[in-house]
């Protein structure tokens, strides 16, 4: 590597952290978020640095634009993914995104949120990260953006209207979720039908990402009850699961593996003490390396 090149390198790892945390938010992919990183250091590699008076809002805006390139692209070949599609759990302990230190940091990983943005558009998604995760004035979201502060706001209040829409089904406190979720996959192993329907709210959803790749259903399951009886199928008394606890996305996860190595990441959430959400992933091409 020549001493530019290394001059490179070091200024774009200097902020490597918070621009993977922007990519991955902004399309839900760790492999994606590397893939805009990379793309952003050959581009970084070819400006005259010299010009460029701050790196971070600089790498901010490329990584961004890329970022939302990749999101229109993937959005456009969504119609042939098989079954729904989940955010890509991801371990954060320790967290590859930088410090988790502020709630909004934390609570903008979550794969809930995430999922709720992917019905945003690119631009209110974008505009939602970076003004929410990441603080941004509108004036640097709209240079960011090539848009106007007033269309950035416009597009903010948009996009919050319609997460609101959606989060009051997960407001309990990481405690209680991780609560939800132990107790959840006890009686699920156990069979426990009963104690599994009085966990979830009438209308909870589980979604099951697959992929086409493993066994998993390819429509959301609703209703506590059909919920209830799915999960007490593949996960009950005799199914020779093994269970390990793990931070993923900033909240409690479960990582599963059956005897036959087959993994499954598992996290909820919850309102009024309620599962209201179950996020199962099984695309083996999102999961986290095995150990």
């Amino acid at each position: 590597m020549t001493t530019e090149a290394a001059a490179a390198a070091g200024a774009l790892q200097a902020h490597r952290p918070m621009l993977l945390g922007l990519a991955y938010r902004l399309l839900g992919s760790r492999h994606d978020a590397e893939d805009v990183l990379q793309e952003t250091y050959l581009r970084w590699l070819g400006v005259d640095r010299s010009t460029v008076a701050e790196p971070r809002r600089y790498l901010s805006r490329v990584v961004t634009r890329l970022a939302l390139d990749r999101l229109r692209a993937r959005q456009a070949a969504r119609e042939t993914y098989v079954g729904p599609w989940l955010p890509e759990p991801v371990p954060t302990e320790p967290s590859p995104f930088g410090p988790l230190d502020r709630a909004e940091l934390r609570d903008s990983l979550s794969t809930a949120l995430l999922h709720v943005l992917e019905r945003l558009t690119p631009p209110e998604r974008a505009v939602y990260v970076l003004r929410s995760a990441f603080d941004l004035p509108y004036a640097e979201i709209a240079e960011i953006l090539d848009r106007t502060p007033q269309d950035c706001r416009q597009l903010y209040h948009r996009a919050t209207t319609r997460v609101r829409q959606e989060d009051r089904r997960f407001t309990t406190s990481r405690s209680e979720r991780e609560r939800l979720l132990e107790a959840f996959l006890a009686a699920a192993r156990n069979g426990d039908l009963a104690t599994l329907t009085h966990l979830m709210a009438a209308d909870v959803t589980a979604w099951n990402d697959g992929g086409g790749h493993v066994r998993s259903a390819r429509n959301p399951v609703r209703g506590a009850d059909r919920v209830a009886r799915f999960y007490a199928g593949i996960w009950g008394p005799r199914r020779g699961w093994t269970a390990r606890r793990l931070e993923l996305n900033g909240e409690p996860g479960i990582l599963l593996t059956r005897a036959d190595g087959g993994r499954y990441t598992l996290t909820v959430a919850a309102a009024a003490g309620r599962i209201t959400e179950v996020f199962v992933v099984g695309n083996p091409e999102k999961l986290p390396p095995a150990d």
